[in-house]
């Protein structure tokens, strides 16, 4: 069967036009011969996605965008990407916009989301997501410390102006001069210092020498007081302790001569009347002498003993 030129040439035709269909598609992403799923994702701003970034779930490319549109009159974008692997995730998947530096561009990654019957499926829209890039966490850094510096240069502009009067001139040449007197004045001192420790080096060194001798002897005393049987010491106090305290308790008790004296009531009673008749025997002897001691050259008989009156006993 032959074909004529101009079957041939629609033939030729069509065949360019397939081609460019699906050169198209594929430029723009999309792989007419995959059965890939489409997906789309809304953001405020998509911080340089571009179509054809890639679309990577945990790092692995699945995909990528295919377009960006507005979605509203407010200005959301709506992005629309494939994922052209069979890997299951849910509808409640994150759609984050991550990366981005000073060379490379922006990517989305799918943060998915793993629940029983909510399988995401082809043309469903996912939650949308932007993640801070290199750029914008480097800014938020710079922020603040180009705000301290701006502020300190301020500062030191306004310290320069002030030093730039005339008055203030003068009070800092001042400064500057009552800071090298002192200076000098320091300077004298310490001479003088040097000059005193030079001239009195050598009682230094003797007080020095001294000081290491009563060391040296509070040392040895040191030792003789470790040598000192504490322990015996105490034992021996508290074996004399103890022996005091029985005596306490024997004087307590009433035993013994010493704690009968204590104790004993009629022990005392009885001591008490001895005194009291001594007392009085001797008082007897002062006033009659005569009936105690008498001589009798003749042979006289004695006088019969009379016991001391009352009045005589008193005085």
């Amino acid at each position: 069967m032959k074909f004529t030129r101009e079957v041939k040439t629609g033939l030729l035709a069509v065949a360019a036009i397939v081609l460019f269909i699906f050169g198209y598609s594929f430029l723009k992403g999309k792989n007419l011969l995959e059965d890939d799923r489409t997906f789309y994702a809304i953001y405020e701003n998509v911080e340089g996605l571009i179509p054809s970034s890639p679309v990577t779930i945990n790092g692995l490319t699945v995909g990528q965008v295919i377009s960006i549109d507005f979605a509203d009159n407010k200005g959301n974008l709506l992005v629309t990407f494939n994922v052209d692997k069979e890997f299951k995730f849910s509808k409640n998947s994150l759609a984050q916009v991550y990366g981005g530096g000073l060379i490379g561009g922006k990517s989305l990654a799918i943060i998915p989301v793993y629940e029983e019957g909510q399988e995401a499926k082809d043309q469903d829209t996912l939650p949308g997501k932007v993640e801070e890039g290199l750029l914008e966490l480097v800014n938020d850094r710079l922020t603040p410390l180009q705000e301290k510096l701006e502020a300190a240069i301020t500062d030191a502009d306004t310290i320069f102006k002030t030093l730039g009067s005339t008055n203030n001139r003068k009070n800092v040449n001042k400064i500057f001069e009552d800071l090298s007197v002192a200076v000098n004045d320091f300077k004298g001192i310490s001479n003088k210092l040097n000059r005193i420790l030079a001239n009195n080096e050598t009682n230094l060194n003797k007080t020095f020498t001294n000081f290491n001798e009563v060391s040296g002897k509070l040392n040895q005393f040191g030792d003789t007081l470790a040598k000192v049987n504490i322990n015996k010491i105490s034992e021996d106090l508290g074996e004399v302790l103890k022996s005091f305290k029985q005596i306490s308790t024997n004087l307590e008790s009433g035993k013994g001569t010493a704690g009968k004296l204590l104790k004993d009531e009629k022990l005392y009673d009885n001591l008490s009347q001895t005194s009291k008749e001594l007392e009085l025997l001797l008082q007897d002897m002062r006033l009659n002498p005569k009936r105690y001691v008498h001589f009798s050259v003749f042979g006289k008989k004695n006088k019969e003993y009379q016991p001391p009156k009352e009045e005589d006993t008193i005085n």
